[in-house]
């Protein structure tokens, strides 16, 4: 099969890319210049512009899969023009879509875009929403030749996160010595963590079978745990491999808002408990063989930690979490003058 992929350099990407290479041509798109790899060509540019993506569809495609983040007006601008050019349109969802609910959640749950009552969340067209109104744009295509994929949290070895923490917003800190600052409402809730190898091995059963086409599907461990006990894992294996124990804090809601601005991703998810039935995607894949949290979090973050890499660090919010610590970050440690400035003003000056 002839393969787009848009953007699948991720934490699910990359393993469904190793998975589908020997049997089928790839393209992947990306913004670095890679050379081709065997049956993998890399075609460089970003893959939301809509000329650059205008020119590669020109081409008919057996599948397109695509991770890409859209506002949902620019999903609008696509996702016709995704549909005449390939025979399956995959399109990476999230289990964000769904609404608050006790019991385990199912592909026809209700979501949040058709029962929330919060009229200032509506307007808005935040991650959760704006992939259900791209999902209704899909169910009333009048077309089927789409798939529509719904993964929860995933991790890999190069994403770990805690809560709605990206790894450097805490896991920075554990290996620094400073105090991970978390939020003592997630604690208790239920979450739902999916190794992204397990969630490509889920995909790539879905492409190219035909009683795929116009249904939707969470591929999803089924093993959820508490936040405190993904915490606990997480620093289980960080003293083992530190030779100490990271400290951490828990505050309440309001004060854990200010140092990570994601009111809707928390309110309205990660204080939701979120449990799963898979049965639907384990008619094609013998779920049990997923890997557990309590194997795949220490798995992924040990390889993490033979060479530590994190992305750009938010100097305005470490600067509030030593606040709140009474700890401090030495200058030498921030790279550029304006990020120090940062960090001086909102740790030491500027009340929020």
């Amino acid at each position: 099969m002839r393969i787009l992929i848009l953007g699948g350099t991720g934490a699910m990407g990359i393993h469904l890319v190793e998975l589908l290479k020997d049997e089928n041509q790839l393209f992947v798109t990306s913004r670095k210049q890679k050379g081709a790899q065997g049956n993998v060509q890399y075609l460089q540019g970003d893959g939301k512009d809509l000329v650059f993506l205008t020119n590669i569809l020109r081409e008919k495609w057996d599948a397109i899969i695509d991770f890409m983040v859209y506002a949902t007006s620019e999903f609008a601008e696509r996702y016709q023009l995704f549909l005449r050019s390939t025979a399956q349109y995959i399109f990476l969802s999230s289990a964000r879509v769904y609404a608050d609910q006790h019991a385990v959640i199912k592909e026809h749950s209700p979501r949040l875009l058709d029962v929330s009552e919060d009229a200032e969340y509506l307007r808005s067209d935040e991650y959760g929403l704006a992939k259900a109104r791209q999902e209704d744009l899909l169910f009333n295509s009048g077309e089927r030749n789409w798939t529509i994929i719904r993964p929860y949290i995933t991790y890999s070895e190069n994403r770990l996160q805690l809560g709605v923490l990206e790894k450097e917003e805490w896991l920075y800190r554990a290996l620094k010595g400073r105090t991970i600052v978390f939020s003592s409402d997630m604690m208790p809730r239920f979450t739902t963590l999916t190794y992204g190898f397990d969630v490509a091995r889920g995909m790539a059963k879905v492409i190219g079978h035909k009683a795929c086409l116009g249904k939707a599907y969470h591929i999803t461990s089924h093993d959820p745990a508490k936040w405190e006990q993904v915490l606990e894992t997480y620093l289980l294996t960080l003293t083992q491999k530190l030779h100490f124990r990271p400290k951490y804090i828990l505050v309440g809601l309001d004060a854990f808002l200010k140092v990570k601005s994601s009111r809707y991703q928390t309110r309205y998810d990660r204080l939701f408990d979120r449990r799963f039935d898979n049965r639907q995607i384990g008619e094609l894949i013998n779920i049990d063989d997923f890997h557990s949290m309590q194997w795949g979090l220490p798995a992924c973050l040990d390889v993490f930690l033979q060479r530590p890499s994190f992305l750009a660090i938010n100097w305005k919010t470490e600067a509030l979490k030593d606040r709140l610590t009474k700890e401090r970050t030495p200058f030498n440690e921030i790279g550029g003058l304006k990020n120090k400035l940062r960090y001086f003003l909102y740790r030491y000056i500027k009340n929020v």
